[in-house]
């Protein structure tokens, strides 16, 4: 059965069990011994899934290649710094209760086992971890009404997600007789496509666009990031999103391979519907965390554009695309996270006024994020795109092309308006102090974002090996 392959999975499971063992001992604050705990779990992950061999294990329903690695170690990454911001921002909110780190833990689970699935089984096992997790944390906020609406609307529409999923897969199970990957690769490629396989691959997509937010299945987006916690929603913004991304590369790379003339159409129409949307809909949010929701649905779209393409250069893209998306984001929902004045946080783009003068370090990493955001050469964020066009045009995708690039203009608006907010605008009080593990996450994401020109030779060497892994 060659169980070691999931070692990484198998050691952060047991992990979250003895630590939530651990945390129902009767105790007095154990959320920063138990985050801390659980941040030392995913950085050994991290270690084990660089050492991970390749293969597949318990009977074909998992994988281990260069293209989960890849995935798993920005997945860790990302649970992890989020975590970081969690840690002052939750003791003062009155949130600090160790189930949360728990929870975020068991997430991260979840989604090494969703980028790893070689079956429609192992697939929505992974995927349901990662959900129940996630609309509790939503959630958590319990005594925030806005916080539990968030936390029910997820729910609500997350279930109806699942709903489609696992009809979608029940179709395609009763249409090719398998719901392993290789098998389905092989009875695709031998010629065995019926319309009802078509409607059941379909359905799997919908299910699994709805996790990363794409038109049409966006419409949780801006109220869940609102609501929930901040440091809540810079992990929605960011783990979850590599996961499903990676998730939906594996399923129309792999077993679909052959099918791509269908399913390049629905990903072209939530491409550029995500894009327009995402550009759009934002230019007239005040509530930063509302237009950051709005914001990562563009972004979706920039990304999609490059699996709409359907080769190894688009899906490469893709990749570079979500390793610059994790960084940014992270670094952006740093600024936000530390955004408190007298105790209170604050959500609104006009709350960042004058922040140039009051605080000019944080103004100056948040400049750079929304520059990187909107794609302004040399900002790493410029790159992403860059690669993502560059596979559209190649290939043919001009009019996709021509949606990214309009409505990259578009978005730039509102990323500059947030610039011109912080440096022009009448200075406000100044904001609290920064906690020391905020500002160490917005300083290297910050000098990440910033110098990425000088050495992207290893970002992209790895996402080129990792496309050779899911294509191999």
């Amino acid at each position: 059965m060659n169980w070691t392959l999931a070692l990484p999975e198998i050691v952060l499971g047991v992990s979250g069990l003895l630590i939530l063992a651990g945390g129902v001992i009767p105790k007095k604050d154990t959320f920063f011994p138990v985050s801390m705990a659980v941040i030392g779990a995913l950085v050994l992950t991290a270690a084990l899934v660089l050492g991970q061999g390749e293969g597949t294990a318990f009977m074909g329903q998992y994988v281990s290649d260069g293209f989960s690695r890849f995935a798993k170690v920005l997945i860790l990454l990302g649970a992890a710094l989020a975590l970081v911001l969690a840690l002052d921002f939750n003791t003062k909110a009155g949130l600090d209760r160790f189930e949360y780190a728990v929870l975020m833990l068991f997430a991260a689970q979840g989604m090494l086992v969703m980028v790893s699935a070689n079956d429609l089984m192992s697939l929505y096992i992974g995927l349901e971890l990662l959900s129940l997790s996630l609309y509790v944390i939503a959630a958590f906020d319990r005594d925030n009404p806005r916080s539990a609406e968030a936390g029910l609307k997820y729910f609500v529409l997350g279930a109806l997600a699942s709903g489609l999923l696992l009809y979608g897969s029940s179709l395609v199970y009763g249409f090719a007789g398998t719901t392993n990957f290789d098998r389905l690769a092989d009875a695709l490629s031998s010629g065995q496509v019926g319309m009802g396989l078509i409607i059941g691959l379909v359905f799997v997509l919908a299910g699994l666009c709805f996790k990363i937010s794409a038109v049409p299945f966006h419409m949780w987006t801006p109220d869940v990031y609102e609501g929930a916690p901040t440091p809540v929603t810079a992990f929605f913004a960011t783990a979850p999103k590599i996961a499903a991304i990676a998730l939906l590369m594996r399923v129309l790379a792999g077993p679909f391979g052959d099918l791509s003339a269908q399913w390049q159409q629905v990903i072209w129409f939530a491409a550029a519907g995500s894009m327009l949307l995402g550009a759009f809909a934002a230019l007239t949010q005040k509530n930063i965390k509302r237009l950051m929701a709005y914001s990562s649905i563009g972004h979706v779209g920039y990304a999609l554009m490059g699996l709409a393409v359907a080769t190894d250069g688009g899906f490469r893209g893709v990749l570079v695309y979500m390793a610059i998306y994790l960084v940014m984001n992270l670094g952006t929902f740093a600024v936000l996270v530390a955004m408190r004045r007298n105790g209170k946080s604050l959500e609104q783009v006009d709350d960042l006024a004058g922040l140039g003068r009051t605080d000019p370090q944080m103004a100056l990493w948040m400049a750079i994020f929304m520059f990187s955001m909107a794609g302004v050469p040399p900002m790493a964020g410029f790159f992403g795109k860059l690669y993502v066009f560059l596979a559209a045009v190649q290939e043919g995708f001009w009019v996709l092309a021509l949606i990214g690039v309009f409505t990259s203009v578009v978005g730039s608006y509102y990323y500059l308006r947030i610039i011109k907010v912080m440096y022009f605008d009448a200075a406000a009080e100044p904001m609290d102090p920064r906690p020391a593990g905020v500002t160490v996450v917005m300083a290297g994401t910050g000098l990440l974002t910033l110098l990425f020109f000088l050495f992207p030779a290893p970002i992209i060497a790895a996402a080129q090996a990792a496309i050779a892994a899911l294509a191999g």
